[in-house]
């Protein structure tokens, strides 16, 4: 067991938590990142990436991630492979102690745990994810320009995903286990209005059915909740779109979440409601969700951090 001290403690090593190292490490608060369970965030997890500025070509999200790692330890950061247990945010310094017992010590603190889609956990969800199966039209979409598509939710995020990818499909349809959306009214309205969606009611996914070696998603196999019939609907692509899980049970009676268990913080910025502290990227975003907005919240709270220890330091010379 040991103690690292750091005048800027991160807690995430996605976009938000390596572009607040990058800055940070530039400033010379020498930051200290905890990598946690996933290194690198949602990211090592999608294949191509198209929509993250100043790449002509796809590119592959664990390569970005390694690159963005790469360059926040160049600038000074450092990287630890651990991850946090309990946090003690009484006052500064604020203190993460590791399952293995290493305690991390930062005179400020950034947290970038990020958020994860919920998963429907049937079969060929996994098989076929990256291979026809999505959570995230604005990042894949594109892929799926003039070709059939569905939507799998009732909620905002179904609705809202729907409407996007009719931008790019001539053909939307959304499934939903019950005869009536949850989304908000005016979501719906727009829904019902748009020519290329159509609605499965009643129906429930049992499985995602292709081939991931070959031509990937070909259909999704569903249930009709009332009578039981079972049948598949060809598409090729599927966006499951049930919400997003923020990564904040280590925060829970510390800081203030929503009622969907983001972390609050001031708008327009990243701080939260103690002095010292900031949130970023997906753990405190339940509106873009993108890698892009990350890495700008990063950024804001690196900034804001760096602004606040200079303050404490001007206070404490007079």
């Amino acid at each position: 067991m040991a103690t690292h001290k750091t005048r800027m403690l991160i807690i995430g090593s996605g976009p938000a938590g390596l572009s607040a190292a990058i800055y940070g490490a530039r400033a010379g608060m020498e930051p200290i990142v905890v990598q946690g369970l996933q290194p690198g965030g949602q990211l090592t997890i999608t294949t191509d990436v198209e929509n993250y500025p100043g790449f002509r070509d796809v590119i592959q999200g664990p390569w970005l991630m390694q690159e963005m790692q790469a360059q926040a330890e160049h600038v000074g950061t450092r990287m630890m492979w651990d991850t946090i247990a309990e946090v003690q945010m009484d006052g500064s310094p604020f203190r993460a102690i590791g399952d293995g017992g290493d305690v991390y010590e930062g005179e400020t603190l950034v947290i970038a745990t990020g958020a994860q889609a919920k998963w429907l956990g049937v079969e060929g969800e996994q098989e076929l994810g990256g291979k026809g199966v999505s959570a995230c039209a604005t990042c894949d979409g594109f892929f799926y320009r003039g070709k059939k598509v569905v939507v799998i939710g009732g909620g905002n995020t179904a609705v809202e995903e729907a409407l996007y990818l009719t931008n790019h499909s001539p053909d939307v349809t959304v499934i939903h286990r019950r005869d009536s959306f949850r989304a908000e009214k005016i979501l719906q309205d727009r829904l019902f209005a748009n020519e290329k969606v159509s609605v499965e009611w009643n129906k429930a996914v049992k499985r995602f059915v292709g081939d991931p070696a070959s031509g990937g998603l070909t259909g999704v196999e569903v249930v009709d909740t009332i009578t039981g019939e079972t049948s598949i609907i060809p598409t090729d692509g599927a966006f499951v779109a049930i919400g997003h899980a923020p990564a904040t049970e280590l925060f829970k009676d510390k800081l203030e979440l929503d009622g969907a268990g983001y972390i609050v913080v001031d708008a327009g910025t990243p701080k939260t409601a103690i002095p010292g502290v900031f949130a970023c990227g997906d753990v405190m975003d339940h509106t873009y969700r993108q890698a892009v907005t990350a890495a700008g919240t990063g950024c804001m709270a690196a900034l804001d951090a760096e602004r606040f220890l200079g303050a404490q330091e001007f206070i404490g010379t007079y």
